[in-house]
């Protein structure tokens, strides 16, 4: 697995607009694997660029009286300095308004005329009369004709997923000045795709490219039929490159986006003295795209098409997201949940956001919630409490001797956490970043009870306890390093400030399999600190105005209103004393697997670790609240000393306690942070 050359991008953001929370989802996602591939010694770099032509570029520039070339140098300084402020480092960062990427437009125009796949016609197009100006896809909004949904753009549905002509729109509308738009005629250029339906079908479906899903999806609303003509010009008045053999038109922002990836490329190479067909005319090479599920059609069929017309080398996989939302709903700038990068940052650690969004993302297209309480739960219990613990409890110990000058004996659990090295690497590579956190906080767990039934902190009171001591810490040290390495990816902060602990900077990966013995150890500084909710509530507040806007389909985030009511008129159950409660013990229990039953209408099967090899299993009937992979490492409460109950489907060996009227209205008893599995709750 060593001596790979992969280029990886993700979607270029439009520059009519700063960075927010939604948009971080894909571009923190990407980092970590770029950021893994890397750690794992492969040639890995990561291009980006602004997606900066179309009409809401030119009439946002028209509106503030400055050119578009001044709009789009603002917009690009901003965005790459939010990307900075999250530790989003990109190889190159380019513009789509490059005269490399005018070059790469003309060749792959080229290609495509040479192989007779362009058409010309006279079109219907949607006219602001008010605005004097044809109207692009995504400043008409109407209702969906395929699923009637309301207030969608003119391209494309993000409720049932159907792509149209914005002239298919029932009751259109124009979002430039609300006019009723007009239909009328002009010259439009086409890409013939059904000439490609074969190849495309081949690639979609060889089950190399795409996420199963993403395959049947393609399949089953396109490629089941003849692929329609792609609208691939607009005339003028349009921001964007004029089309060579056709003057007054331009090319489509659609068409020069995704070649933007190229022309960056190309800038890279030529900065760093790369040959550009290494990495773009090369079987050598792997190319990986991260998009979210919004922009499929064109990563899958689009780009591929122009790309084999045009002899460029084809994506090795297409890595696809679901949508954010935050506290289940989409966001809303009237929540105060609609937050942009910046306003988080002046809050908030973005180490902090990197880590929730990995314990969310996995390979799937599954949408990920940011529930605000979990957020700071998570962070505390995961990173503060567990990680950087180890080391803050440890290392001023020994400052003035270092490590010990041969590894203690530690029961297996360095050799262990070694082991679980190319799991956790597997994990990393196949987007289960989720699966990837769920065992790095396993090795935790194994590693503070460790500490804790030690006790340094008394044994420094003890002068005959100094070996001791100086062996205890040796080993929390060295499990902290671990974890810090295969954390890297995620939280490039703590693996800086750990290669400065230690005076030995993380480089690779297989540095976890090696203990750090006879070295010094720096002073020890603070790494993290604790989410405070009061800084949470102070983003929210900076974030909430009184007028809501429409967010981009990717960015869909939003926190629910809080539900106040009575409570349901049930009898009370028969009364029982402190006596008898006192008998229940109550234990801290993490959730380390979650699965539906599929033979039950409410059960799930729910797997717990109680601290060290203790597991339990336990049938709950939590299933129409919870999706399984909302469980998983989950800390909640057990009723650890219930006696087994013999179920249809096995042996229930405890009960998760819950509150609610039950169905959907189910509410887990979750622990604060800091708890630990096994801990008995009084």
């Amino acid at each position: 697995m060593t001596g790979r050359r992969i280029l990886v991008t993700a979607a270029l953001p439009y520059a009519n607009g700063p960075i927010h929370i939604g948009h971080l989802v894909e571009y923190i996602q990407t980092d970590i694997w770029v950021r893994f591939q890397k750690l794992r010694g492969h040639r890995c770099i990561y291009i980006c660029a602004d997606d900066t032509h179309g009409t809401a570029i030119m009439i946002r520039a028209r509106q503030e009286k400055r050119s578009e070339e001044e709009l789009i140098a603002e917009m690009q300084e901003s965005h790459l300095r939010d990307f900075n402020a999250f530790d989003i480092v990109f190889d190159n960062y380019g513009s789509t308004n490059s005269e490399e990427n005018r070059q790469f437009c003309t060749e792959i125009w080229n290609a495509l005329r040479s192989n007779n796949l362009i058409v010309q016609r006279d079109v219907s197009q949607l006219y602001d009369p008010e605005a004097g100006t044809f109207l692009a896809d995504r400043f008409v909004k109407g209702t969906c004709p395929r699923c009637s949904a309301p207030d969608q753009y003119g391209d494309n549905c993000d409720k049932c997923g159907a792509t149209y002509s914005a002239a298919d729109l029932i009751d259109p509308v124009s979002t430039l000045s609300v006019a009723t738009p007009e239909m009328r005629t002009q010259s439009h250029l086409f890409v013939q795709l059904e000439s490609l339906h074969a190849f495309l079908d081949q690639w979609t479906q060889s089950g190399r490219h795409l996420q199963t899903e993403v395959a049947n999806y393609l399949k089953g609303h396109f490629l089941h039929e003849q692929l329609r003509d792609w609208d691939i010009s607009r005339p003028d008045p349009y921001f964007g490159f004029e089309i060579p053999d056709s003057p007054g038109n331009y090319w489509y922002v659609w068409f020069d986006a995704p070649i933007g990836y190229i022309a960056s490329t190309k800038q890279w190479c030529d900065r760093h003295g790369e040959a550009f067909d290494q990495w773009w005319r090369s079987d050598e090479t792997e190319i990986h795209h991260f998009i979210g599920k919004d922009i499929i059609y064109f990563h899958t069929l689009f780009w591929p098409g122009m790309l084999k017309s045009a002899g460029f080398s084809l994506p090795t996989k297409v890595h696809i997201h679901g949508f954010l939302t935050v506290g289940g709903e989409k966001m809303a700038k009237t929540k105060g949940t609609f937050v942009m990068a910046s306003t988080y940052e002046r809050h908030l650690d973005p180490s902090y956001l990197r880590y929730y969004y990995a314990s969310k993302l996995g390979a799937r297209l599954d949408d990920i919630d940011l529930n605000l309480d979990e957020f700071a739960t998570k962070v505390n219990a995961d990173i503060v409490g567990k990680v950087v613990n180890l080391a803050s409890r440890s290392a001023k110990f020994v400052q003035t001797m270092g490590l010990s000058a041969e590894y203690p004996a530690d029961s297996g659990l360095f050799e262990q956490g070694a082991m679980a090295g190319d799991a956790i690497a597997e994990a990393y590579e196949q987007g289960e970043y989720n699966k990837a956190m769920r065992m790095i906080m396993e090795l935790a767990d194994r590693a503070n009870p460790y500490v804790e039934a030690a006790e340094p902190w008394k044994m420094a009171k003890d002068p005959s306890q100094t070996q001791r001591l100086h062996d205890v810490c040796t080993v929390a040290l060295n499990l902290f390093r671990q974890l810090a390495i295969y954390l890297a990816p995620v939280l490039p902060r703590l693996a800086q400030q750990t290669g400065q602990l230690f005076g030995t900077p993380i480089q690779h990966w297989s540095d976890s399999k090696t203990q750090l013995t006879g070295t010094a150890i720096a002073p020890f500084q603070h790494m993290m600190k604790r989410v405070n909710k009061k800084d949470i509530q102070k983003m929210i507040d900076e974030s909430r105005t009184d007028s809501d806007v429409d967010s981009e389909p990717q960015q869909a985030t939003n926190e629910p209103e809080s539900v106040a009511g009575p409570l349901h008129d049930e009898p009370l159950a028969d009364m029982c004393t402190i006596d008898d409660f006192v008998k229940v013990d109550l234990r801290v229990a993490r959730v380390v697997a979650a699965e539906d039953v599929p033979e039950a209408r409410k059960l799930s099967k729910i797997t717990l670790s109680l601290g060290g090899d203790e597991q339990r299993i336990v049938f709950a009937g939590i299933k129409q609240a919870y999706q399984p992979d909302q469980l998983v490492g989950r800390l909640v409460i057990m009723a650890a000393n219930l006696a087994p109950r013999k179920m249809k489907f096995g042996v229930s060996e405890g009960m998760i306690l819950a509150a609610g009227a039950g169905g959907k209205d189910v509410f887990l008893l979750t622990v604060d942070d800091g708890a630990q599995p096994g801990q008995r709750v009084h």
